[in-house]
């Protein structure tokens, strides 16, 4: 947890936040950025502990993503990417396990970014406030950089391509062996819901999380979480997948994490990026997630209109991972089971995220009623079982 004085740093009080740059929200609206933006005073000490970088010259670009504050970044040896964390988010640590997890990925042909290697022989750098990692461009096209988590991809193609590098990808981690990760937050992780009792291993966790605990207080979080997630679904998924081999996974499949060979319905990935909520889980756990961020209008709930899910994009999706891994029967029911669940641990992880780091209890209030419940109940409303339907009727076709 920051001090108060790092807090306000770190909050901008005392680092002038910009007037022009805006962020992702939970939902359609860019907000004001909940960290200050890089700039170039800043990049010069810490590019300069990276003796492959060059001297910062400008900074091409900056990332709507929360979480983080990022930027493309002109040097005198060509471009960059550095993505800074708050350190009560991302240590040294953390990020180094995410870069082994890349590094092998690399090594199994996997197209991956190069991460630059500082001074001091570690592929992450901190101060008393920020942890930073600086990456080369990767190549391709970064078609959907301004699109938000919970839309769709442009083509049915590109469904198709970004299912047959899933496959890939899950076919060069098999050989990656490393235990899961050493925090729990903003981590696509599956501890708590693939668990046999959810509840229990959630209170037993509670006394390490504190702003959970405290949110949770005022709430009647276990009648939610029990009637609303665990009752529906829960039983039907453990019993399927308890078994499932683990498996590293990226954890945040979306389009918009993918570069892109051409923006047309030719285009193929030609890059994967942003590994910030990888963790050890399983391959159906990582392709349902793929399936939560692009194929369902989660956004359109703000309009009224209520999500659908993108049926073609569906089949696309899986026909491309399917072309790479083939998927059984008996894998599409477990992939139908866990789809209700999969945003679970992580919308957890986002209650701790708003209400002990960032203190914005509104936010915090969104992602338990509209992220952790909401999303559940979807899978119980006609859309969702129209979904979950439709997964059933690609799995017959599999026979």
């Amino acid at each position: 947890m920051p001090t108060d004085r790092n807090r306000e740093i770190a909050y901008g009080r005392h680092v002038g936040m910009s007037s022009t740059h805006y962020a992702h929200g939970l939902g359609n609206d860019l907000k004001r950025p909940d960290w200050p933006e890089i700039r170039l005073p800043e990049l010069e000490n810490v590019l300069s502990q990276f003796p492959s970088s060059g001297s910062p010259q400008d900074i091409l670009w900056r990332s709507p993503r929360p979480f983080s504050s990022a930027a493309e970044v002109k040097t005198s040896k060509g471009s960059l990417f550095v993505k800074r964390h708050h350190h009560s988010v991302r240590s040294v640590a953390d990020l180094t396990e995410e870069h082994r997890f890349i590094g092998h990925l690399r090594q199994h042909h996997v197209p991956v970014v190069n991460i630059l290697i500082a001074r001091n022989g570690e592929t992450a750098i901190a101060d008393d406030i920020w942890t930073y990692e600086v990456y080369q461009p990767g190549r391709g096209y970064d078609f959907y950089r301004d699109s938000p988590s919970w839309t769709a991809f442009a083509h049915d193609s590109h469904a198709f391509a970004a299912g047959q590098m899933l496959a890939k990808f899950h076919q060069a981690a098999v050989t990656y062996q490393a235990p899961p990760r050493q925090t729990k937050l903003l981590v696509a992780s599956n501890s708590i819901f693939g668990s046999p009792d959810p509840l229990r291993i959630l209170k037993a966790e509670l006394s390490a999380r504190p702003a959970l605990a405290r949110f949770f207080s005022s709430r009647s979080w276990e009648t939610d979480i029990n009637q609303r997630l665990i009752i529906p679904f829960h039983a039907n998924a453990y019993a399927l997948l308890h078994d499932e081999p683990p498996l590293w996974t990226h954890g945040d499949w979306h389009a918009s994490n993918l570069l892109w060979s051409s923006s047309d319905n030719a285009g193929h990935v030609q890059t994967i990026l942003d590994f910030g909520l990888s963790d050890r889980t399983f391959a159906l756990f990582d392709l349902a997630t793929a399936i939560e961020r692009n194929l369902i209008s989660w956004l359109d709930a703000e309009n009224g209109s209520g999500p659908v899910g993108n049926l073609g994009q569906l089949d696309a999706l899986l026909n491309g991972y399917n072309s790479v891994s083939p998927l059984s029967i008996r894998a599409v029911k477990k992939l139908s089971a866990i789809l209700p669940l999969v945003h679970a641990d992580f919308a957890l992880s986002e209650i701790d995220y708003f209400s002990g780091i960032l203190r914005n209890e509104a936010d915090a209030q969104i992602a338990y009623d509209q992220f952790l419940l909401g999303h559940a109940d979807w899978f119980r409303e006609r859309e969702g079982e129209v979904m979950l339907g439709h997964l059933d009727k690609f799995a017959r076709r599999l026979s």
